[in-house]
């Protein structure tokens, strides 16, 4: 058995081997310690002819799902060993095969899932002009393919991989260690190795032809279909010798060009927050969590990418727009069709799960309720008036072929397990009728044996029953013993009595437990071939999907409009941006109605192209920056917009370069990231980008810092002419307003004594101040520390001398002077000035002066 399991294990050397034994999955070896420490499991020991004992650990076969889960959340691959023959009828070792690798990329379990979110399992080729990329999930059956080529192409890659997010990276296994450092990978993506024989593209070719027929890459304007065609073969190879098993609902290959939407990269999206907040890494205070109103799991996934993948084409946009307007404005529509999508499975992953062969009987209920409401569903979709909802109506097929076969077929309220019966209603294959009807006979003729015996043999007591070790039995206690009949054959003794069996009850038993096995057998073979008809159905269950998912989006769009009274964007192509009362949509949400105060936003391609802003720390210049940048994501999203009024010209990126963050475990500063992160904008961005930069330079030395910032914004606007909202404390950069198409705006603020109050409103103009002393004051550091920095500042700011003499000529007023000069003020405070002569005034004014060491009288 070792010398098996040792066989096997070679061929899945980097996965955890589950390999059956009975009523058990057990480990050996290396994969015992390693699984006993993850599943915090006893380790135990086995002779395996060796000195020294096998290590071995093992879980219940019935329980394993939750320690594979456990497993695979680490990043683990599970390979499943089963018996593939039956013990009794084997001769010597029981023949064992693995049937099905678990990955994180490859997970159909729906514990493991996260509803509203797409497990994607990812493939990267590497080819002289780039990479081709392949994407699926196999819950669902998307399957995305791509080519990024030219000198930005490992950059694009990242960007896609980091929106994405994976949950499993699949590369070739020579490159499976330098493949995230060479492209700068964030986030918890796990990179697999994979054979590199799979990635050459003959082998690729044969795999694409195989899974998707011939000539899958025949109509496709992706710019390098050979290495696209390497990523898309071998990640369908992949899934082969993972899966073992039908993968039919992966049947179509979505070509895409990352040009067709709008390019975010990774720091955009994590200062954003669209769905992961920066905080925890969760969506709530996310865009997403205020958008998403969706009544579905699926609606909710499209949602998301919606908005991880803003729209470029302006008839598109377009599209949506009059969708959201006309569910918007009509609350009747909109809550007829939430009513109706609330009935509606997850028809994605259902179909998924149909094609797996992982459905069981409560899936096709589901999948036949949900099936049962679309004929309502399309019939309201038709009475609506934009062409986008009436085109979603049409896609959806009611397939009443399918729904009148499962009613017909699949009890409605079936067992958890295939095996425990209980699937078929009676009325639709007269075997099963037969055998059920066989069994209910039986069985009440067992009931009359009980009174029949009782009366013959005079023991009240007695009793028929069952068990799954002995079968059907007559129990009689001890003190009845001696009134038993010959014919009783003994069968079990217990402690207080004895049971028995009678040529009659054997013969019922047979008519019972045959019937029972025949029936189970005969349910369970009716159901797979079900599952099979069902599966030549998948197609027709995936459009229909999209289609209802894509209903949903849109209500959730409409919805959201409607409570948070967003007006519709209009749609431009010449540059100009115009927000009037723009809003952040997440702070609006979390700070409550009213709270929020609203700015404009006034800018275009020649006199308002760069908006350099100014202000006090804490004032609100990253967030209002933050919320142009996500009005205009929300407008090519296809979303109504915060604002009472939206003219939103179309950008094809949008650049992020905000807050302080370093990489340590990339041996990168905070400087260093905040550098690389603008190498990057000036990198990629075009004229008709959008660039939001927040304190570029404050990494740095003062002047390093401000020559940095004025050369970068000089570079932006002359060179890209990108419109960019740049803020800045180095006031010193106020004076580029004199450059055509520079504007200062400032952060409005009200001085009130020695209180400062943050007003929020954004105005034109340049900030002379930036209270970061007060704010110091707000974070509660020590007087002494806020006194001795306004003392500083005063003398910064009324000297010509460098900041480091004026610090240094200040430490006496630090170490000896600071006490005294308090008590000079106090002596200054309560001198009667009205009656002193000119002569004592100037005679006390030197002996003051001179007691705070000053000597320039001497």
């Amino acid at each position: 058995m070792i010398r098996q399991y040792l066989e096997i294990k070679k061929q899945y050397p980097d996965a955890i081997l589950f390999f059956r034994l009975g009523d058990f999955y057990e480990m050996f070896f290396d994969d015992a310690l390693s699984a006993s420490r993850d599943l915090e499991i006893t380790l135990t020991g086995r002779d395996g002819g060796l000195k020294e004992r096998i290590p071995m650990c093992g879980v219940p076969y019935h329980a394993a799902d939750g320690y594979i889960a456990r497993l695979v959340s680490r990043g683990r691959h599970v390979a499943i060993c089963e018996q593939v023959e039956d013990p009794a009828a084997a001769k010597g070792i029981v023949r064992r095969e693995v049937t099905r690798v678990i990955t994180p990329g490859t997970v159909m379990e729906g514990n493991l899932l996260e509803e509203r979110r797409n497990n994607y399992l990812a493939c990267a080729a590497r080819g002289g002009n780039g990479y081709g990329l392949a994407v699926t999930d196999v819950t669902t059956g998307t399957f995305m393919v791509s080519s990024l080529t030219g000198q930005k192409a490992g950059v694009e890659l990242a960007d896609e991989l980091n929106r994405l997010m994976p949950a499993e990276l699949v590369v070739p296994l020579s490159l499976v260690k330098s493949f995230p450092e060479t492209l700068r990978l964030k986030g918890n993506i796990l990179v697999s190795g994979y054979r590199d024989e799979a990635f050459n593209l003959s082998a690729a070719e044969s795999a694409l032809e195989e899974q998707f027929g011939p000539g899958a890459f025949l109509k496709t304007n992706i710019s390098d279909p050979e290495i696209a065609a390497c990523a898309a073969g071998a990640l369908a190879s992949f899934l082969k010798d993972t899966q073992k098993r039908s993968m039919a609902h992966i049947n179509r290959i979505q070509f895409y060009l990352p040009g067709r939407y709008m390019t975010l990269d990774a720091p955009t999206r994590r200062n954003l927050e669209l769905s992961r907040s920066m905080s925890d890494n969760t969506k709530k205070f996310t865009l997403l969590s205020v958008l998403d109103n969706t009544v579905t799991s699926m609606g909710g996934r499209m949602l998301r990418n919606w908005l991880e993948q803003p729209l470029l084409k302006k008839a598109e946009i377009i599209a949506r727009l009059d969708a959201v307007e006309e569910l918007a404005k009509n609350a009747f529509f909109r809550k007829e069709l939430k009513e109706e999508l609330k009935k509606i499975y997850d028809l994605e992953r259902l179909a998924g799960r149909i094609a797996f062969g992982a459905a069981n009987a409560r899936d096709l209920i589901a999948l036949k309720k949900s099936l049962l409401c679309l004929p309502a569903l399309k019939e309201l979709l038709g009475q609506a008036l934009c062409s986008l909802l009436k085109e979603k109506g049409a896609a959806i097929d009611a397939m009443e072929d399918t729904a009148d076969l499962l009613d017909r077929a699949i009890d409605d309220d079936p067992p958890l397990s295939l095996r425990d019966g209980g699937i078929i209603k009676t009325g639709y294959n007269p075997d099963v009728d037969r055998y059920r009807s066989a069994g209910k006979e039986a069985r009440s003729m067992l009931a009359g044996l009980e009174e029949r015996e009782r009366l013959r043999t005079g023991i009240k007591s007695l009793k028929v029953g069952f068990n799954k070790v002995f079968g059907y039995y007559i129990e009689i206690t001890r003190s009845n013993l001696d009134h038993v009949p010959e014919d009783y054959t003994r069968r079990q003794t217990l402690a207080n009595a004895e049971r028995y069996i009678t040529p009659e009850l054997k013969e019922y038993e047979d008519l019972v437990l045959g019937a029972q096995d025949r029936l189970l057998h005969l349910e369970y073979k009716i159901f797979n071939d079900i599952r099979e008809q069902l599966t030549a159905q998948i197609r027709r269950v995936q459009a229909t999907a999209s289609a209802v998912a894509g209903v949903d989006a849109l209500y959730s769009l409409a919805e959201a409009a409607s409570q948070n009274n967003y007006v519709r964007p209009e749609i431009l192509e010449d540059g100009r941006l115009l927000i009037r009362d723009g809003r952040h949509p997440v702070l609006e949400r979390a700070m409550g109605p009213g709270q929020y105060v609203p700015n404009d936003t006034d800018m275009d391609y020649e006199e308002k192209r760069l908006l350099l802003i100014t202000g006090p720390n804490m004032a609100g210049k990253s967030t209002y920056m933050r919320q142009v940048a996500i009005i205009v994501l929300m407008a090519q999203t296809g979303s109504f917009v915060p604002a009472s009024r939206a003219e939103i010209s179309l950008v094809d990126r949008i650049f992020t370069r905000i807050g302080a963050s370093d990489d340590i475990a990339g041996g990168q500063s905070t400087f260093m990231v905040e550098m690389n992160e603008c190498r990057a904008i000036v990198a990629g961005a075009t004229e008709k980008s959008l660039i939001v930069l927040d304190e570029v330079g404050r990494g740095t030395s003062t002047y390093d810092g401000i020559s940095i910032a004025r050369a970068l914004a000089e570079y932006i606007h002359h060179k890209i002419k990108a419109k960019t909202l740049f803020s800045t404390h180095y006031l010193e950069l106020t004076d580029l307003d004199r450059e055509p198409g520079v504007v200062n705006m400032n952060v409005a603020v009200k001085e009130e004594g020695e209180q400062v109050v943050f007003l929020r409103k954004v105005l034109p103009g340049r900030a002379d101040r930036s209270y970061g002393i007060y704010v110091a004051k707000l974070a509660g550091l020590p007087a002494e520390i806020i006194g001795r920095s306004a003392n500083i500042l005063k003398l910064l700011e009324n000297s010509s001398e460098t900041p480091s003499q004026v610090a240094a000529a200040s430490d006496n007023g630090c170490d000896r002077g600071g006490e005294t000069e308090n008590e000079v003020i106090k002596e200054l405070r309560h001198l009667d000035i009205l009656s002193m002569t000119p002569l004592e005034a100037i005679n006390k004014l030197y002996l003051l002066q001179k007691k705070i060491g000053d000597g320039s009288l001497q």
